[in-house]
């Protein structure tokens, strides 16, 4: 199978390719904004209401924020019987774990889907995020797999999950070429755990805190269509399968860029790391040189907010 960069529609790999190659620009060039952060919060309100079209480029720290943590109180209060069994000390390594058998590694991923995609954030970021850009011409591209987007309200349209979705499963082979959805699956392999639902109808941990690692082998997921294995629809290899809608999510995404490629845009990026930076980082600083309408971060058209996503959106109410 091809790769993302591969997948890409025309145009797309050729801005990330001057995006590689604007690097060098970007790192004299590169600005923090001037003025007081209540200043550069202000300016971005501003850049928001006036621009054209917003294109969000959002990563792992935006959920961070949102409060969908892997480590620490969240983690330990769903794993703490995987911690404390194998050592593992968060959510993140813990889908690396070589577990001992699949009824294990499934009641592992079980927790995992459920706890980071089957539930709300725990703090508003995503809905304040929508409420700034509801208004707006805008799409999101993003390397989050955790499906807090549509959670919040935003349109399913204007959404591009680059790396997968912890809702859907994928054949293990390349063969088939088809993804399934799992949450049927995550809430039988929850109960089966001994989780129980709340009032909200929202999986808790008993509160005799009893609960098994594993569970049973008559439920460890299969392909639907030939009872082969499966795995997540998350890009770790080649093997990732880019399913219809990531097609088309792929070429709604690279449209919107060609329609708005001489406007005012607004590249918000938000929690964005250096892990994948030709997702977002590469293909954003390409277009905002090429277009000096544009507003992202370089010198003289820099709004860079060192700070908790979730603060400096509350800030700009």
């Amino acid at each position: 199978m091809k790769n993302l960069y591969d997948e890409m529609p025309n145009g797309y790999q050729e801005s990330i390719q001057k995006g590689l190659g604007a690097v060098r620009y970007f790192s004299r060039n590169m600005s923090f904004g001037t003025g007081s952060e209540e200043e550069r919060i202000t300016r971005l309100k501003k850049e928001i209401e006036a621009t054209d079209a917003v294109v969000i480029g959002a990563g792992a720290g935006l959920s961070t924020s949102a409060g969908l943590t892997y480590s620490g109180e969240r983690f330990e209060r769903y794993f703490f019987d995987f911690a404390r069994k194998y050592g593992i000390r968060d959510m993140y390594s813990g889908g690396f774990y070589p577990f001992p058998d699949e009824e294990t590694r499934w009641a592992w991923w079980a927790r995992h889907i459920y706890f980071n995609r089957y539930i709300d954030a725990p703090k508003p970021v995503y809905q304040e995020l929508l409420s700034l850009v509801k208004d707006k011409d805008y799409f999101v591209v993003t390397t989050n797999v955790d499906h807090q987007f549509q959670r919040a309200g935003f349109d399913k349209k204007r959404l591009f999950y680059t790396q997968g979705d912890y809702g859907l499963f994928q054949s293990a082979g390349s063969s088939m070429q088809k993804t399934y959805d799992n949450e049927e699956w995550v809430m039988k392999a929850m109960e089966a755990q001994g989780f129980i639902r709340d009032e909200n109808g929202l999986f808790q941990v008993p509160e005799s805190g009893e609960l098994k690692m594993k569970i049973p082998a008559s439920l460890i997921p299969k392909c639907p269509d030939d009872g082969s294995d499966v795995t997540m629809n998350l890009r770790a290899d080649d093997s990732f399968v880019e399913d219809g809608g990531w097609h088309r999510a792929s070429a709604a995404y690279a449209d919107f860029l060609r329609r708005h490629e001489s406007l005012h845009v607004l590249y918000l990026e938000l929690g964005v790391g250096a892990n994948t930076p030709v997702i977002v980082k590469y293909p954003f600083w390409q277009m905002t040189l090429a277009n000096e309408k544009s507003v992202y971060e370089i010198a003289n058209r820099s709004i860079c907010i060192d700070g908790d996503i979730g603060n400096v959106f509350v800030k700009m109410k």
